[in-house]
C-alpha cells in the first residue's frame, strides 16, 4: 500500500471541511510509561491506557532506559488492544496515529514510534510526530476544553523545566529553561538523599506538608536580572550539604523540615517567574504542565501570586500531568489541522528541541 502523503493531506482537508469529527490515536513511551489513547477532536478523551513502570524502577532508585525498553516491546500491543477496545473506535476509524519522537530515552522512543510507524503504513493512516512538551503544554487543552491560547505554560517535570509563552496551537515562545537540573530531577534526588524512595515528587510533597517550609533557609535562584532561566543544582548541593553537616556534627534531622523548606525553594522561584513571564507578555492566563505540576505547594503558590495580578490559572488533573498518550493526541490533533504529516523516516530524537 502506498504511503501517499500528499494524498493523505487531500483526504484530511475533506474531512475537515465536512465538519466530521477527528479521532487520533496517541502513543507515548518516552521514558517508564506504556500509554496509548484515542481521542475526539483533540479534547475529548475515549481512552487514555497508561502502564506504569515504576514498581519496577524502585528497586534501582530511578529509571533504567534498557529495562524500560524491554517492557515497552512487552506491552505495547495489549496496550493497544485494550484502547481500541475500550473506546470502541476500530482501527480504521481513527484519522491517524499521533506518537511521541523526542526527547526521551531513545530505546524507549524506538519501541512507541516504531509501532506507530508500522500501524500508519498498515492502515494507510497519517503519522504525526510530537514533541513531548507540545504533548505537557496539549494536556491543558483536554482539562479545559475552552482554552485558546495565547496563555503562558509552566512546564516542569522530571527532565524538563521550561517557562514558554504559547503564541498559538504548537507556535511557541520558550522563554525560559533550566541551566542544569530540571525541576523534578532535583525532587527526585533530594528524595533519594532523605531515603524517601522514588519517585521523588509526591513522597517529598507528602512530606512536606507535616514540616515547616521556613525552617531551613535555603537559596532561590532567581538568576541574573530579566533571566526566566532555571537553576536548582545550587539548591541540590545547600540541601545535600546541610545534611551532611548534621551528620558529622550528630544533629537531628527533621525530614519533614528539609522536605518542605527544600520544596518551597523550588516553589518561590517557578511560580515567581510564571507569573511575572505573565505580566511582560500582558495575558491573563497561566497554565501549569508536567509532573511537577501536581505538586500541591507549587499550584498553591501560583495560585497566590496570581490572585494579587488577576491572572487565571490552570493545570491538567494529576493523570494528565504525568506521561500520558491522551496529551500526545491532542497535540496531533493540531498537527493534523495544519496537514504537518511525517514520513515514515521519522527518527527519534531523544534531544528534540521545541523551538
Amino acid at each position: 500500500m502506498n504511503y501517499s502523503i500528499e494524498q493523505m493531506k487531500k483526504e484530511i482537508t475533506e474531512k475537515i471541511n465536512t465538519g466530521k469529527d477527528i479521532y487520533l490515536m496517541g502513543i507515548e513511551t518516552s521514558c517508564d510509561e506504556t500509554s496509548v489513547a484515542i481521542v475526539k477532536n483533540g479534547r475529548e478523551v475515549l481512552t487514555n491506557q497508561i502502564y506504569s513502570q515504576i514498581d519496577i524502577h524502585k528497586k534501582f532508585g530511578g529509571v533504567v532506559p534498557e529495562v524500560a525498553s524491554r517492557n515497552h516491546l512487552k506491552k505495547i500491543s495489549y496496550i493497544i488492544e485494550e484502547a481500541v477496545k475500550e473506546s470502541k473506535v476500530s482501527f480504521n476509524e481513527l484519522d491517524g496515529i499521533a506518537v511521541t519522537y523526542g526527547p526521551g530515552l531513545v530505546g524507549a522512543l524506538l519501541v512507541g514510534l516504531s509501532t506507530a510507524k508500522a500501524m500508519a503504513f498498515g492502515l494507510h493512516k497519517p503519522l504525526i510526530g510530537v514533541h513531548h512538551i507540545d504533548g505537557h503544554i496539549s494536556a491543558n487543552y483536554i482539562e479545559d476544553s475552552h482554552l485558546e491560547p495565547p496563555f503562558i505554560c509552566l512546564v516542569a517535570s522530571g527532565g524538563h523545566s521550561h517557562l514558554v509563552y504559547v503564541r498559538d496551537y504548537g507556535k511557541y515562545e520558550i522563554l525560559g529553561r533550566t541551566r542544569d537540573d530540571a525541576a523534578g530531577e532535583a525532587f527526585d534526588k533530594i528524595a533519594r538523599a532523605l531515603g524517601l524512595g522514588y519517585p521523588g515528587g509526591p513522597l517529598i510533597d507528602q512530606k512536606a506538608k507535616e514540616g515547616n517550609p521556613y525552617a531551613i533557609k535555603f537559596p532561590r535562584a532567581y538568576l541574573e536580572e530579566g533571566s526566566y532561566d532555571f537553576s536548582f543544582s545550587g539548591l541540590k548541593s545547600s540541601v545535600l550539604n546541610y545534611l551532611n553537616s548534621c551528620k558529622m556534627r550528630g544533629e537531628k534531622i527533621v525530614v519533614e523540615d528539609v522536605a518542605a523548606s527544600f520544596q518551597q525553594s523550588v516553589v518561590d522561584v517557578l511560580a515567581h517567574k510564571t507569573i511575572k513571564a505573565a505580566i511582560e507578555k500582558k495575558v491573563d492566563r497561566v497554565y501549569l504542565a508536567g509532573g511537577v505540576a501536581s505538586n500541591s505547594a507549587l499550584r498553591e503558590q501560583v495560585k497566590k501570586l496570581a490572585k494579587k495580578e488577576a491572572i487565571i490559572v490552570g493545570y491538567p488533573s494529576k493523570i494528565l500531568c504525568t506521561d500520558n498518550a491522551a496529551m500526545i493526541a491532542a497535540a496531533g490533533y493540531y498537527q493534523y489541522k495544519k496537514r504537518n504529516i511525517a514520513d515514515l523516516t521519522l527518527n527519534a530524537v531523544p534531544n528534540l528541541k521545541l523551538a
